[in-house]
This record gives C-alpha cells, structure tokens and sequence, in this order.
C-alpha cells in the first residue's frame, strides 16, 4: 500500500467542504465524508441521499468511522506540516547547494566560498582534493568575509589604518601595525557606539525639549497676543467713548451759542414788533385828525389825545452772529488733556496687569525684624508691638530702624509683590540690598542701598538725594513694587486704582535684593497699629 506522503491533497479531500478529511466517517454506499459536513448536510435535506452518488436512503443512515482513512490522514497531516516547516531559522546560514527547502548549513569553505550542510558536505569529508579546502564555521554572504588580495578569511582588524584583515595581510602591509581579532575591536566599537547612541539619545531629547520650548512660546506668545489685541481694543474702546462724549460735548456746546443767540433775536424781534402794534395803533389815533378843517375843533379834540407811548432808540440795538473763533481749538485742548489722562489711566493699568504676572511668594524674616516690631505666624504681616522685645544679637536685626526683610532673595530677573498699607498713617516699602547697614542711621537713599517710597499722613515721596515729591494719593489702601533686575528698574504702583506711582531707572544692581517694609511709629509720624500685609495678587482686567 503506497504511503500517505505519496498522496496528494485531493485524495484526502471532503467532497462537501474539499478540505482534508476531519473525522472522517463512510456512507452506506461507500462515500468518505467529514462527520460535520455530512451531518450538517443531512439536517438541511428533506430525504437522505449521498452528496456524490445522489444515492437516497429511506432512513437516516448510521455513520461508521473509516478508521484506516483516518490513520492516512493523520500521516497525510503531519508530512505536509514537516514540509512546511522551515529548515533555517533566520538566525542561521543557510546550505548553498539545496535546492527547494534550504537545510542549515553545519560548515563553509573557504577555496569554494559556499556553504553546505550535512549531507552536501559529505564530498569535502570523502575526496582527496576536496579534503584540503579549508572549512570553517558556517559564514553567511562568505565572497564579502574574505581577503581580495590572499583569499583568506578577514578575521583581524588593523588599528592604525582602521581595515580587516587576514592572516596574511599582518605579515605583508600591516607587518608594523597593531592588530587584534574582529571581535575585540568588535567590542571596543560597540562600546564606543554604545557611548555615540547615548550621545545621540541626549542631543534627541534635548531636540525635542527646544522644540516643546519653543512651541511653548508661541502657544504663550499666541495668548500674549491675544491678550493684547483685546487689551489694546479695550483701550480704543475707552478712547472712542472720549472721542464720542467730546462730539456730543463739542456740538452741545455749539448748539447752546446757537440757542442763545436766537433766544436774544427772538426777544428783539418780540419787542419791535410790539413797539409796531403800538405805532399802528397811535397812527390809528393820529389819522382823523389830520383831515379836521375847523380849527376850533382841532385844537379842542388835540387836547384829548394820549401821550405816545415810549419807543427805545433802535440805531443803538444789533443782533450779533455767535463768533467760534478759538471754540474748536479750546475743545480740541480740552479732548487732548482728556485723552492724556485716558491714556496714562489705560498704560498704568496695562502696565500694572503685565508686571503682576511676576509675582513672587514673600514672606517675612523674623531674624532681621526691629524688637518693637511683631509678625503673624504667616510670616506675612507686621505691626508696632508697642513693646522693644529682648531678643538674641543678630548681626542681620535692625536695631535702629523698625524695619524687616523678607526671607527671600532675587538676584535676577523679575518680581512683584504687593503689600496692603490700608488705615497705616506713615510707612516707607521698597527693595533694599543684601549688604544695608542694619546697625547705623543712615538715609533711605540708592546710594545706601534703598530703593523705597515713604508715605506720611498723605505725603507720598520717593527717597533720594535729594527725595522726590510724588502727587497725594490720599485713598491709597495697596502698593505693588516690581522690580527687573537686570534692567535696573524699580516700580511702584497704586493697585486699587491702576495707577503708576513712580519708577525709578538706570539702577545699578550687584548682588541680592529683599523686599522691604519699616513702620514708623514716633511722636514726628504718630502712632499706628494697624499692620502692613504682604497680600496676594488679584489680577482684574
């Protein structure tokens, strides 16, 4: 019997679903079927007959297992799954000489530069001639592993002109040079490729850091801009009602010249008009005795003639045009000075809203606070104790001032803070330098390391030398200070009312500079307990 190996698909195929048998069982006539599709095919027929034969069967027959069928198909099964299997896995070389499946090659020659396995090695095991070609391990794409010059196989690696090499290669040209096995150098590359891959990595991920940094400034340039469009629209908004309060203004302001001096020719006509009812009717009284021919009658009748009633001298009276002359001009001075003070009240407030997005988080240092003065638990307000505490010498304490530092530094950049000074009725804030005398009496003055403003019952100054008068803010309740340090720029500012108070430029900054608060308390600025107050920043359009 031949063996199932030697069969083809199509003996072992279900004439129903013409795949290889599964469970195959036989029909009473004979016919081979897979179980499934026989029993499946029957379930649908209204009688019993063979799928090949048409055979029909009055009852539904009972299925026999083919079992030598079975057995075939089993071997049919596992000889096609041998064949399908690959011989050489991708790992490995594969024989130059089979043909059809590839069969692992076990050797590779070097004087035939092909590789072979087992059994087409066999020549090279059993013929003289062949018997002398050097094999070595199996080698893939061999033609490319070997010297040009000696047909050996490169399997040294020459360091000074950096090229493999064969054996032969060391006793020629690179007699002199140093040379080590492939996979030495082989190692001390992949070390350095192992270092260039880690280089390569950092400089990806730095890449790709820039470019979220600089997509990050223009999603944060794109909202700056939006930002200010709708700022500057805001501010053309406020300017365009100046500009439409001045028209009405400007055209009330012509039209009352206008009523006025309409209101006046009214009146004058009024009257002339009275004074001609008058005349007509004493030229009424007048004309019957102009045509009397008896004197005797005319004088006697004259006698009881009214007196003319009183008429104003006319030559006298002008209705004059209203002169605008210079009226334009008033009201276009009048539109400048208002669309100034707009402007700076718009550029404060833009100003303030920029610099605000620098604040900083400021607490108070207790190590540098005066003895009269007392600090909440927050570190964030202070006030008059109204009693000198017995504290430890601290060379950073101020002992003649009654002033506090805040516990942090800025030695570059920009920030802000704010500090409520509402209800204190004298007190001086700024930034000062780490190295301020804290000891002496000294003037709140640049050149002495103070940048501050001093408030004394609604007397604002800048300290310097000599200080700088600032215009009363009478209703000031909190100070913002901003500073940008590598600008030389110190920024005060009225918050509740949006305005800039004063700045001072041009400043030379060397080393780290603190927020500063001092309380006066004495008999020259009187006594207050109300505290100063580092607040948080609301930042309002």
């Amino acid at each position: 019997m031949a063996s199932a190996t030697s069969w083809s698909e199509e003996n072992f195929s279900c004439p129903i679903c013409l795949d290889v048998f599964s469970s195959p069982v036989t029909t009473p006539c004979g016919h081979n079927f897979c179980r499934t599709c026989i029993t499946h095919f029957w379930d649908e027929q209204f009688r019993y007959k063979c799928p090949v034969c048409k055979e029909l069967f009055h009852t539904r027959p009972d299925f026999r297992v083919n079992t030598l069928l079975s057995e075939m198909v089993g071997q049919f099964r596992t000889s096609v799954r041998v064949k399908e299997k690959p011989c050489v896995e991708s790992a490995e070389v594969p024989c130059d000489v089979c043909t059809g499946s590839q069969l692992k090659a076990v050797k590779s020659c070097l004087e035939c530069f092909t590789s072979y396995c087992h059994t087409h090695l066999e020549p090279h095991q059993r013929v003289t001639g062949l018997k002398k070609h050097q094999l070595v391990d199996p080698t893939d794409r061999l033609a490319e592993r070997m010297c040009k010059k000696h047909e050996r196989l490169l399997e040294l690696f020459c360091r000074t002109e950096q090229v493999c090499v064969c054996q032969f290669c060391t006793e020629g040209d690179h007699r002199s040079h140093p040379v080590v096995p492939l996979k030495e150098e082989y190692e001390v590359k992949m070390a350095q490729l192992g270092n260039i891959e880690s280089k390569v990595l950092q400089m990806i991920q730095e890449r790709k850091l820039k470019i979220k940094e600089i997509r990050d400034t223009v999603k944060l340039s794109k909202k700056d801009a939006d930002r200010e469009i709708a700022d500057g629209l805001q501010a053309l908004t406020a300017l365009m009602r100046c500009f439409e309060k001045w028209k009405e203004d400007f055209n009330q302001m012509v039209k009352e010249k206008l009523k006025s001096t309409e209101k006046q020719a009214e009146n004058v006509v009024k009257e002339l008009e009275q004074e001609i009812e008058d005349l007509t009717n004493r030229s009424s009284e007048v004309k019957p005795f102009s045509h009397a021919k008896d004197h005797l009658n005319f004088l006697q009748a004259f006698r009881s003639l009214k007196d003319p009633p009183p008429t104003r001298d006319w030559t006298t009276v002008d209705v004059r045009p209203p002169s605008y002359v210079g009226t334009l001009r008033r009201s276009l001075d009048q539109l400048e000075e208002t669309l100034n003070m707009e402007m700076k009240k718009l550029r404060d407030a833009a100003e303030l809203k920029r610099v605000q997005q620098y604040e900083v988080d400021v607490t108070l240092d207790p190590d540098t606070a005066h003895p009269l003065l007392t600090l909440s638990e927050d570190w964030k307000q202070v006030h008059d104790g109204g009693v000198v505490k017995t504290l430890t010498d601290n060379p950073k304490r101020f002992t003649n001032y009654q002033l506090v530092l805040s516990r942090q530094s800025f030695s570059s950049g920009r920030f802000y803070f704010e500090v409520h000074v509402k209800d204190k009725t004298a007190w001086r804030l700024g930034v000062a330098r780490e190295s301020i005398n804290r000891k002496g009496k000294l003037p709140f003055t640049p050149k002495n390391g103070y940048w501050v403003i001093l408030f004394n019952k609604d007397k604002l100054v800048f300290n310097d030398d000599p200080a700088v008068p600032l215009p009363p803010r009478a209703e000031l309740q909190k100070v913002g200070v901003f500073v940008d340090y590598d600008e030389g720029l110190v920024s005060f500012f009225d918050v509740e009312a949006r305005v800039h108070i004063h700045s001072a430029t041009g400043c030379t900054f060397s080393e780290p500079l603190y927020p500063v608060l001092c309380l006066h308390s004495n008999l020259f600025f009187g006594r207050s307990s109300a505290p100063l107050i580092i607040s948080p920043v609301n930042q309002t359009d």
